[in-house]
């Protein structure tokens, strides 16, 4: 018997292009890539397609297992994964989103990744190996010899999953493999040992805690050699087709990003080959360490696109009190403030892209305003992205709440980047340490911000205060957080006043530097132009 007819239910969010994001697609001419936009659009045809779509839930309902024997007792050390999550990385690989710009001579090839990335969201957890392969190259460069046979199959777009010699394949993923139990971020308290043969490798000796994506083929890591912490390139199987003992003794059960396999290991005489000099690890793999950070501002600032295209496309189909949501006052306040964090976001993801674009052509002054503004980012971007997918969810209602909706993987999503390659405070301590350590960053995030002089009142008020936060050293380090936050917010604004659509920038303007904004999103003052700032983040389906 029929008890009911379904209605005002809102149709699935499939079928949009995810590139179709007048932010993103402005910083992508505005960086020197707007040649890429084309493949760019296929890309986010793909992405908002119902087969990613369910290729992501796929993969996060049926997380990988670690196999550590076969069934003869052999010690095999194989994760297996859903058929989804090689799809995701087939696509991710196939399009150029991890080494590949290494290879690309063209101006903008790095922001050009970078777009990808924001746009191929079907997924988080497949996003790490993808990340940490983009990452592992600058690091390997400081070993010539180990870059020339590695770097050609670290770039290569073949994905070819599967534990053989990575020289017998025709594509390699790497990873990175750095804390340890005792330690965390303290990396020089590790305690794993490196121990020198006379074929000019290493064996290594000790555990590391947090392992992501441990079915890579080679990965980077920390130990102690005889002259101090030293960064290695351990690879999964050796070339005569030998496991190389890097065993792993389970996986972590996460909070999110659980399509993604996170492993705790033990190396039992492992066999490694030293990259760089002994005694300089983490300066070696800081390298790769500034690059991962980017992809959390990218990770983080798609977040943040996803979830507030997802509940505009809600608001504007979901009836209740006689309106659609997307009519009533209130709900479009949210929304306009989910959209203003969520551009201001963008819009700094792809200067950093930008900047390391350049800075990687050998741009001095690129690579002084990255070392100050990429941490300034990290901290700032990542630490708003779980209050805005909270904020997402419940424009959904209890609807959000449910699995279904994909809201709740979102949601689980956001605390890890602020989390990833430095929590909060490590970051906010790197930008005080790059501070004083390097004046030219000042200098040249300085730069960067007068270019907006004159622009806006409220920025140029926010310029002053901060200058006098900085010319304050009284209690610098309890104050960390606040000096981070309040350079990011001026970059921000800087940045929209200069490139941001005027509605966006006039909100931003208004509520993050003017002072007239509550703690809660939806708190947006009066007079500004919602429907503008709303359009910009409605998808269009179909």
């Amino acid at each position: 018997m029929t008890t009911h007819e379904v209605v005002n239910q809102v149709p699935p969010l499939v079928g949009h292009d995810t590139a179709d994001d007048p932010a993103l697609l402005d910083g992508l001419a505005r960086e020197g890539a707007g040649w890429a936009a084309a493949g760019l659009r296929e890309l986010g045809r793909l992405a908002g397609g119902e087969a990613a779509t369910e290729h992501g839930r796929l993969a996060n309902e049926h997380p990988p297992v670690l196999r550590t024997h076969d069934r003869h007792g052999h010690r095999v050390d194989e994760v297996e994964f859903h058929p989804s999550w090689h799809e995701l990385m087939r696509t991710a690989v196939g399009h150029g989103l991890h080494a590949a710009p290494w290879a690309d001579d063209r101006p903008g090839a790095h922001v050009a990744r970078a777009a990808g990335f924001y746009v191929w969201r079907p997924d988080a957890g497949h996003g790490c190996p993808i990340s940490m392969t983009y990452a592992a190259v600058p690091a390997l460069r400081h070993s010539p010899e180990l870059a020339a046979r590695y770097e050609p199959l670290l770039t290569s777009t073949e994905y070819d999953f599967g534990l053989r010699p990575p020289e017998s394949k025709r594509g390699l993923l790497a990873g990175m493999s750095m804390t340890e139990k005792q330690g965390g971020s303290d990396v020089r308290a590790n305690t794993t040992t490196a121990r020198p043969e006379p074929d000019g490798s290493y064996r290594l000796v000790g555990h590391k805690w947090f392992t992501s994506a441990p079915m890579c083929d080679l990965f980077l890591t920390l130990a102690q050699a005889p002259d101090g912490l030293t960064c290695f390139l351990v690879p999964r199987v050796l070339p005569d087709g030998g496991r190389n003992p890097m065993r792993l003794m389970r996986l972590k059960d996460k909070l999110g990003n659980r399509s993604n396999a996170s492993a705790e290991i033990e190396y039992e005489h492992a066999v490694a080959w030293r990259v760089g000099d002994e005694g300089r690890g983490v300066r070696t793999i800081i390298d790769m360490v500034n690059l991962t950070r980017l992809d959390c501002v990218i990770g983080a600032a798609a977040g943040m696109r996803q979830g507030v295209t997802t509940a505009v496309h809600h608001a504007i189909h979901r009836r209740a009190f006689g309106r659609y949501l997307a009519e009533q006052p209130l709900m479009r306040n949210v929304l306009a403030d989910l959209a203003v964090e969520s551009e201001a976001a963008t819009v700094l993801m792809t200067r950093l892209a930008g900047a390391t674009d350049r800075s990687a052509r050998g741009d001095t002054g690129e690579t002084a305003f990255k070392r100050l503004a990429l941490a300034v980012g990290k901290y700032w971007v990542c630490k708003r992205w779980p209050g805005h997918a909270a904020e997402a969810l419940e424009c959904l209602g209890g609807n959000g709440y449910v699995e279904e909706s994909g809201m709740p993987r979102l949601f689980r999503e956001s605390p890890l980047n602020s989390i990833w390659e430095g929590s909060g405070n490590v970051a906010a301590l790197d930008v005080l340490r790059a501070l004083t350590r390097e004046p030219q960053v000042l200098a040249a995030y300085e730069a960067e911000v007068a270019a907006a002089a004159g622009a806006d009142p409220r920025l140029d008020a926010a310029v002053r205060a901060v200058r006098d936060e900085l010319a304050d050293h009284t209690d610098l380090e309890l104050r960390a957080r606040r000096v981070v936050e309040r350079l990011a917010l001026v970059l921000q604004g800087a940045l929209l006043v200069r490139h941001g659509h005027p509605a966006v920038a006039d909100a931003f303007c208004a509520s993050r530097l003017g002072g007239d904004h509550g703690q809660a999103y939806g708190t947006l003052p009066g007079g500004l132009d919602l429907a503008a700032i709303i359009d910009r983040a409605t998808p269009k389906v179909g």
